[in-house]
């Protein structure tokens, strides 16, 4: 399995904690010297300069967006004070974060977007089973994405932010977790949700999306590799298998299901993808 793609992944997921070059290759699960060299090839990037190029990107639009406390995004950066910080931002970037938060203009700055992991087909998939859904609620961290370009790159660090949120979603049913993709549009816009079952919505702050899933009949996929090849696995299932099968797949969300035995912090464990389909 490719140590780039595992590393992007807990880069993308943990840019608001401490990270370090030992962190991420024990993730990869190679040694330090194996990952800069097959990191480097892969992405261009050393590993802490794309760290780092993503930390401060990231920064940068919530300036944009007028973020009160510099001091705030700096700790989350993993910056050690306003003035270090400060130091790297200008260095990056050629501004200073006051800057930038008083003309809320990024158009001059070379944000570092995050890379896409690997999508080409998988060579083979296990036989998926035939399921039928009863109808239920999910509530959590929502993000407007396109299938078309590499923006879905960012939903490890939408998973991330729920991770920091989820203990204030009221009224959850069970240990799981899912990632819906619903709402989706003919120019391939979509809403991606990375949530927890709820009983209702009643008292649900409004920061929270939300997402009712009707009872459906699915067929549900077991992806058993690390996470950072989930999009391999989507991609063999709308393009290779679906086609093949000759089964139509129903107007509805399709979603991601984490049970206990997912590892958010590591990326292994498995998970299930349920794809709506018709009777």
């Amino acid at each position: 399995m490719n140590p780039a793609q595992k590393a992007l992944w807990y880069i993308e997921s943990h840019l608001r904690t401490s990270l370090t070059l030992d962190d991420i290759a024990v993730v990869a699960g190679v040694s330090r010297f194996h990952l800069v060299r097959a990191f480097a090839e892969a992405t261009g990037f050393s590993v802490m300069r794309y760290v780092r190029a993503r930390r401060l990107s990231e920064a940068a639009r919530e300036l944009a967006a007028g973020a009160p406390d510099i001091l705030t995004l700096a700790l989350d950066a993993d910056y050690g004070s306003h003035e270090a910080f400060t130091r790297a931002f200008r260095d990056h970037f050629g501004v200073t974060p006051e800057t930038v938060r008083a003309t809320t203009c990024l158009a001059t700055l070379k944000l570092q977007e995050p890379i896409t992991m690997i999508s080409t087909a998988l060579d083979h998939l296990d036989p998926p089973r035939i399921a039928t859904g009863e109808a239920f609620l999910v509530a959590g961290v929502g993000e407007r994405y396109n299938h078309a370009n590499d923006s879905t790159a960012g939903i490890p660090n939408q998973w991330h932010g729920f991770h920091q949120q989820y203990a204030h979603i009221p009224r959850q049913i069970g240990n799981g977790a899912y990632g819906v993709c619903c709402n989706g549009d003919d120019a391939g816009n979509f809403d991606y949700i990375a949530g927890v079952e709820v009983a209702d919505f009643s008292d649900l702050p409004r920061e929270f999306a939300r997402v009712r899933i009707p009872a459906q009949k699915y067929v549900v996929f077991t992806h058993k590799d690390h996470i950072s090849t989930i999009r391999r696995t989507v991609n063999t299932i709308w393009n290779r298998w679906l086609p093949q099968s000759g089964m139509k797949v129903a107007d509805a969300p399709n979603f991601e299901r984490y049970d206990e035995r997912f590892d958010a912090s590591t990326g292994v464990g498995g998970l299930e993808i349920w794809v709506p389909v018709k009777e």
